[in-house]
C-alpha cells in the first residue's frame, strides 16, 4: 500500500494542530510512556459528551500499540 506523501504531510499538519489545542497530552504520554506504557498495560479512555453522557472502555497494551505509541512520540 502506497502512501500519498500530501497525506502524510496533511496528517503531520494535524498533529501539530492538535498538540496545540492540547499541549499537556504529548508531555503526559512521555511521561507514563519510560514507566508505565508496558506491553500488559490498560489504558483507560473516558469521554463525557456536554449532555453529560459518559462511554467508558478500556484497552490491554499489546507490542503493536506500542510501536504505534513510539511513531507518534516521535513525530513532536
Amino acid at each position: 500500500m502506497a502512501i500519498n506523501p500530501m497525506t502524510l504531510l496533511h496528517m503531520k499538519e494535524r498533529f501539530n494542530l492538535f498538540n496545540q489545542d492540547h499541549p499537556r497530552i504529548m508531555p503526559f504520554v512521555n511521561a507514563v510512556g519510560s514507566q508505565a506504557l508496558k506491553e500488559g498495560s490498560v489504558l483507560e479512555l473516558k469521554v463525557t459528551t456536554p449532555e453529560g453522557k459518559e462511554y467508558i472502555t478500556n484497552l490491554k497494551l499489546n507490542a503493536n500499540d506500542l510501536e504505534t505509541i513510539d511513531m507518534l512520540r516521535k513525530q513532536q
